[in-house]
């Protein structure tokens, strides 16, 4: 075995797919030849999801088998036949962008296959930007989708997506609220255009009983200052003719 053949060996990636033969069974499991430099290994516990007794159950000499590869070692590649999971638990990251199939619908939000080991959970007011009232307004099972990963918790195995994250958001218009009664502002002041001077100096026109009260006013103004008018003029006629007697006494008679 070459330098060359291990380095061949070594660049197969984690969880990459293979078609190999069975070379040999054994208690322990069984030895695959993947076309490398290098034998391929499954281990019993590998054979199956479910719980076998003998290795021949599930696998025989001779039979083209299709693995996926665990890990690389320098004298072996060890081989499962459990299709691996896209997403481990350690892959998967907030802020990370996945994509899968829309498996059930529940009145709360659906539930995503993204190749973990449980599906992802997009919340009802996750799934797009503004009211959603269910999510089959949204998607229906079968759908693929993309979304982004809101959080995870490994201990729980839940695994919290967004749909709308990925969406740009929609301003929805909003009228300016006016000024409350009491001087508080609701929302951004309208401009408005200047009122005239003329306008903002103009009197406020007067009601009826105003101008009833301001004609009595009137009224007896002209009253007043007429009989002051006349008070006067009587006033001037009597000293007229005080005057007018004073000087006829004084004067000499002829005779």
């Amino acid at each position: 075995m070459t330098t060359n053949d291990i380095a061949s060996a070594t660049a197969l990636e984690t969880k990459a797919k293979l078609s190999g033969k069975v070379l040999k069974t054994t208690l322990a499991g069984a030895l695959v030849d993947v076309g490398q430099s290098i034998p391929g290994v499954i281990h019993i516990s590998q054979l199956s999801k479910d719980p076998i007794n003998k290795v021949e159950d599930v696998v025989k000499e001779g039979q083209t088998i299709e693995v996926w590869v665990r890990r690389v070692k320098k004298d072996r590649i060890e081989l499962t036949m459990i299709e691996p999971l896209a997403l481990e638990w350690k892959e998967i990251e907030p802020d990370m962008v996945v994509k899968g199939k829309v498996v059930r619908l529940e009145t709360y939000g659906a539930f995503v296959d993204i190749g973990a080991e449980r599906p992802g959970m997009v919340h009802v007011s996750e799934l797009a930007h503004g009211y959603v009232k269910t999510p089959g307004e949204i998607v229906k099972e079968g759908d693929e989708v993309e979304a982004k990963v809101l959080d995870v918790n490994r201990k729980k195995k839940q695994i919290k997506l967004s749909m709308k994250a990925l969406e740009p958001e929609v301003e929805e218009f909003k009228p300016a609220k006016r000024e409350n009664k009491k001087g508080g502002k609701r929302g951004p002041k309208k401009e408005t255009s200047e009122i005239p001077a003329q306008e903002e100096e103009k009197e406020p026109e007067m009601t009826v009983m105003q101008m009833a009260w301001q004609e009595a006013l009137d009224k007896a103004k002209a009253e007043k200052a007429y009989k002051v008018k006349r008070a006067k003029s009587s006033l001037s006629r009597e000293q007229e003719d005080l005057l007018d007697r004073t000087m006829k006494k004084r004067l000499p008679t002829g005779g």
